[in-house]
């Protein structure tokens, strides 16, 4: 990446100039803003426009770590960071597998992550897009509230130096809007949601996000527990994107080290069906969480981890790549100036299939659309592979969507689930989450209800 913050850059470079005999420098500054925007009933309910700045240093010597940071970019301040961390490493544990990143030689897919109308664009605008996305779905369907409308955006600039030889720096700005709905039913409200992303507010669908919002909501109007019984379930993208989600942490390399994956020992074995292939390509620019590098400022890359259906790799940091002898895939992620680099995929994507969502449901028998999950993340155990969760949607019946189901639960292990895929759609959601959508078909999974 050419150096597009040169004074961020200057801050780092000071940094790391001062590192002394035996220490491994890693300094890493940050500037950003978000605007949030909430309408409801046509008026103005909530907005906010904040920015934040500061630094991070990260000191490495004789094999301890010492960390510090800052939410300033002040010069004093800075100066202070660097003392404090580095008075911290004597109180770091030995870790013989410390390190900073070191530069790899792996080329940068070159994107467009700055968009110069959404950083121009008025507030007044904003909260206009938000409140005509509340007006299209109070018109979509007349059973349909909106219990709130958001436009959301941000921007961010970074920088990173270090004694290693790591040196970049680079800025992005992204925008979505979203709308979450409620529908009558007795004395019971069901609720809906609707997402729009694109580059600036110019690329927003708002017809799609209400319309979508609109039929989740009132998709189950007078919905019944159903028996218990072993059928298809067919996820909807949003679904699929969260079931996609979970397994970032069983692919997580420092998870495998640490033994807590449910694929530990299994490289090069069948764990999905010969339909799933399954990518992290944060190179791909229609990914919401797209970027060029990682959390330690190496390249990101395309990286192959399930091809279809075997097990081809996991993602690391470098630090975790150490660890396991094996080098990093550019996975290190970072939630800011405030701490220091983890590891985790960074834009996970299902190859898509051939079929349309309704030509998938065609095709079976005995079904259901499984539409919303409740406590995915603390139903499922990706060290185990244990796999239960609450979920509502639509009975499939001789190809064709037939009553509204709730209150039931689908179980399963992860490992069953991954072999027993039997379709994808081509349906691709380009939704703002690390994973992407499409309808995804899954046999024999128990749905336990009345």
């Amino acid at each position: 990446m050419s150096v597009e913050v040169p004074d961020l850059q200057k801050l780092a470079d000071l940094v790391i100039e001062q590192a002394k005999i035996g220490e491994q420098i890693e300094a890493y500054v940050a500037r950003g803003g978000e605007t949030s925007v909430r309408v409801y009933e046509g008026q103005l309910e909530h907005f906010v426009s904040a920015q934040s700045e500061g630094v991070g240093i990260r000191i490495i010597k004789d094999g301890r770590t010492g960390f510090a940071y800052a939410g300033t970019l002040e010069p004093s301040a800075i100066d202070e960071v660097l003392a404090e961390a580095r008075d911290n490493v004597q109180f770091g544990t030995v870790d013989e597998w410390a390190g900073l990143a070191e530069p790899d030689g792996v080329e940068q897919v070159p994107q467009k992550f700055w968009d110069e109308e959404l950083a121009n664009y008025p507030t007044d605008k904003k909260i206009q897009i938000t409140k005509e996305l509340e007006k299209l779905t109070l018109a979509a369907d007349p059973r349909v509230r909106a219990e709130q409308s958001n436009y959301e955006d941000g921007w961010g600039e970074t920088a990173v130096s270090t004694t290693t030889g790591i040196r970049e720096s680079g800025r992005g700005n992204s925008c979505y809007v979203s709308v979450a709905t409620l529908a009558d039913d007795g004395d019971e409200a069901l609720t809906g949601f609707g997402f729009s992303v694109g580059d600036s507010p110019k690329e927003f669908d708002l017809n799609k996000a209400a319309r979508e919002a609109a039929d989740r909501a009132t998709r189950l109007i007078g919905a019944t527990k159903p028996a218990s019984k072993r059928v298809t379930i067919v996820l909807d993208p949003y679904v699929t994107s969260q079931f996609v989600g979970i397994l970032s942490s069983a692919l997580n390399g420092e998870n495998l080290a640490k033994g807590r994956s449910l694929f530990a020992d299994r490289l090069n074995e069948q764990v999905a069906s010969a339909k799933f292939t399954l990518v992290d390509d944060p190179t791909n620019e229609l990914a919401y969480t797209a970027t060029d590098i990682d959390g330690e400022g190496l390249a990101a890359r395309r990286n192959v981890l399930i091809e279809n259906g075997v097990l081809k790799k996991f993602v690391h940091s470098s630090y975790s790549a150490r660890r396991m002898s094996t080098k990093s895939t550019g996975n290190a992620i970072r939630g800011g100036f405030a701490g220091g680099p983890g590891v985790g995929c960074l834009a996970m994507q299902v190859q898509p299939g051939g079929k349309s969502q309704a030509e998938l449901i065609a095709s079976i028998d005995d079904g259901v659309l499984i539409q919303d999950v409740a406590g995915m993340h603390s139903g499922v155990n990706t060290i185990s592979g244990d796999f239960s969760t609450g979920a509502s949607g639509i009975v499939i019946k001789n190809g064709a969507l037939a009553a509204p189901i709730r209150e039931f639960t689908i179980a399963s292990t992860l490992q069953k689930m991954l072999l027993n895929i039997v379709n994808l759609g081509n349906d691709i959601d380009w939704l703002p989450m690390r994973a992407v959508g499409l309808t995804l078909v899954i046999d024999d999974v128990m749905m336990s209800g009345s």
